[in-house]
């Protein structure tokens, strides 16, 4: 990774840590992941233990107690409740806490049987491990890592220079865009060689063709995007407008848990470091750089301030939300259990895409710099299974069958040790994983590449354009090779920074994702995640055509800031087909759904008698439609009242039975089914 401090360049790092006992991962084979743990690679006196499913009906003795942080003294089961009295004082809670919504889906992926054991430092947690794997009643003990940044260092303050972006992006006013070569490019950041000549280290079009995109869309808000990251600044003028506002929670921060999911004071998304609904972003250690992917894929476009975004609408058209899922704050260490959390979270509370700026070392990375990581799959799943079922959870269980988009999209940063292979949980064949360019296609300094690569995006590049020469500034700095975007005032007075790394890529094909999505929301298109994915592959600047333009099999001399300033040069040669399909593409993206997908209609409508049901009748019906009409040829069955005020359809069910219905819009009329069953949950069938 990037060493220098100055720039948060990096995907974040998460240690890779084991237990160091055979019984204590579920019977599996003590590796090489294993050797040299210290105590700061775990949290002390915990453990994640999942339960045997026979055991569930007396666990459930303990959903009472359902918000995040409330725990049990007693699991319920003797042989589990003598081993830890053993270990003294302890508590046990769920890792996922009850949400009625949601708990069918739940039980359904198996996540009810993890918990959270917590005991006092008195017993290692080898020796608590080896006791709670010896039990029938334990499936599985894993360790609840640290996870942890790579650094602590800042995104650098946005100062105006020379102008290096076309001035074809008319359509929006934001000041900034100028500087934003990642969105618009038109071949215009030259440096100077050791010879004093002028040498073009940019290609016009080498950025994410989002230009063109935006004639047909900016951003749709029932588009939610979950940032895995630090805090994201919802007060920051450029992302209030874009931020995800939880309607069951109208107390920011609050201690109440009012809308039942577990978590208080949810507002805009929760804090899952420091377990509260307070998102926090002006610790002196934080970066910026949760708010700095945030705005890469929806900072409010055509404000008059600021930037552009990917997919941040208009203040006449709003855009995409962004929902802040914090797993990083300040200088404390999270773990395991905050990630997982923030995934299922996510899923739960309407996010379709999962925007995850970090992972593991990759397992092909220089050991003796970098450390050890996930070599392949099987290791990864079977130290890490709790991951692997969240993301497969979320997978499956976001979106919406109804609406655009059946399952959802996690979206990963490849990783910065140039590494020939993407780190984990990217490298999963299942999720997305990001490779960074620079402004000329090139492959930026520090990225991974090889195995598990998917796609590249612009992640800048500090290094290449370190004698870039600015002359409005009067200086010559690498700055403006990275990416620029939103960040907090303490971070930067201006409210705006350069950052680079895999972890700047990740956000465009993040925010391209949204925007391919914004666009079929307003043709209401239908898709599956596995559909969308394969569209989104399929429309990428492709690989062979990207690397038609490097310059050389040699990347033009760089400056390497990790060994001051060393002249160094990249082997291009390496990276031949092994940067992913391509470069993320916006608007072939776009031209693309226009001519895939299903058509939405309105669906059957399941409802529990005496229960009620609500849809958005707008979702189904071309743009523009109103005054929605609704006729229930049995009106015994149910019932249905339509809000115009607030566009939404409420259907109640007065008794079992089955009866047609129709709603109607601009002459448009479509017909479906209402059930209606005693036994129904609010959300299907129990």
């Amino acid at each position: 990774m990037k060493k220098y401090l100055y720039i948060f360049c990096a995907a974040l790092s998460l240690s890779a840590v084991s237990c160091g006992i055979d019984e204590a991962v579920g019977g599996a084979e003590n590796g090489d992941l294993q050797a040299g743990l210290t105590p700061e690679d775990v949290v002390a006196g915990e453990l994640l233990v999942k339960f045997d499913p026979q055991v569930s009906s007396i666990l459930d003795r303990i959903l009472p107690m359902t918000k995040s942080g409330e725990a049990s003294s007693r699991s319920g089961i003797v042989s589990v409740d003598e081993v830890l009295d053993l270990v003294g004082t302890y508590q046990i809670e769920r890792v996922f806490p009850c949400d009625s919504r949601t708990e069918a889906s739940t039980r359904e992926a198996g996540l009810h049987l993890w918990y959270v054991v917590r005991f006092g430092e008195e017993y290692t947690l080898d020796e608590v491990a080896r006791r709670l794997s010896s039990l029938g009643e334990v499936q599985h003990v894993e360790l609840n890592r640290t996870i942890k940044r790579a650094y602590s260092g800042k995104a650098v303050p946005f100062v105006p220079g020379t102008i290096m972006t076309r001035a074809g992006a008319g359509q929006f006013d934001d000041p900034y865009l100028a500087y934003q070569w990642n969105m618009v490019n038109n071949g215009g950041m030259f440096t100077v060689n050791d010879a004093g000549e002028t040498v073009n280290k940019s290609v016009a079009g080498a950025d994410v063709q989002v230009e063109k995109a935006w004639e047909k869309c900016t951003g749709d808000p029932s588009i939610i995007v979950a940032v895995l990251d630090e805090g994201v600044d919802f007060t920051h003028p450029d992302l209030l407008p874009n931020m995800w506002t939880n309607p069951g929670e109208p107390v920011y921060g609050g201690t109440e848990d009012l809308d039942g999911n577990g978590y208080p004071g949810d507002r805009h998304g929760f804090n899952f470091v420091r377990n509260t609904g307070l998102i926090t972003t002006n610790d002196v250690y934080d970066s910026g750089h949760g708010s700095h992917v945030a705005g890469v894929i929806a900072a409010q476009n055509n404000n008059g301030i600021g930037m552009s975004s990917i997919a941040g609408g208009t203040p006449d058209s709003p855009g995409v939300k962004i929902m802040s899922c914090q797993i990083f704050s300040g200088n404390l260490e999270s773990s395991a259990l905050a990630q997982v959390r923030a995934v299922k979270y996510a899923a739960d509370n309407g996010a379709v895409i999962l925007q995850c700026s970090w992972g593991y070392i990759s397992g092909a990375a220089n050991g003796y710099i970098y450390g050890q990581g996930y070599s392949d799959d099987e290791m990864w799943m079977t130290y890490s299974p709790v991951e692997k079922v969240t993301f497969d959870y979320f997978l499956h269980n976001a979106g919406s069958p109804n609406g655009v988009i059946d399952g959802g999209i996690a979206i990963f940063a490849a990783g910065n040790e140039s590494a020939p292979m993407a780190c984990y949980p990217g490298k999963y064949e299942d999720y997305v994983s990001v490779a960074s360019t620079a402004a000329d296609w090139t492959p930026a300094t520090y990225t991974n590449y090889g195995p598990g690569t998917t796609i590249c995006a612009p992640g800048g590049d500090q290094d290449y354009y370190w004698d870039f020469t600015d002359a409005a500034a009067g200086y010559k700095r690498g700055e403006r090779g990275c990416v620029l975007s939103t960040v907090p005032q303490h971070v930067s007075a201006n409210g705006f920074g350069y950052m680079e790394g895999t972890s700047m890529a990740c956000p465009h094909v993040s925010g391209v994702v949204a925007l391919g999505l914004s666009y079929a929301a307003q043709l209401r298109k239908h898709f599956t995640a596995d559909q969308f994915k394969e569209l989104l592959y399929a429309s990428v600047t492709p690989a062979a055509d990207i690397e038609k333009t490097w310059p050389s099999l040699k990347k033009y001399k760089y400056f390497s800031t990790d060994i001051e300033n060393v002249p160094a040069s990249l082997t291009l040669s390496y990276y031949k087909g092994k940067m992913g399909v391509g470069q993320v593409n916006a608007s072939k993206l776009l031209d693309a759904v226009e001519g895939a997908g299903t058509s939405m209609t309105f669906p059957n409508v399941y409802v529990a008698a005496g229960s009620s049901v609500v849809l958005v009748p707008a979702m189904y019906f071309p743009a523009g439609a109103s005054d929605f009409k609704v006729t229930v040829q049995d009106a015994s069955v149910a019932e249905c009242t339509y809000d115009a005020v607030s566009g939404k359809m409420t259907f109640k069910g007065l008794k079992d039975g089955m009866t047609r219905a129709s709603v109607s819009a601009g002459g448009t009329v479509q017909e479906f089914v209402i059930t209606v069953r005693s036994s129904a949950g609010d959300h299907g069938w129990l």
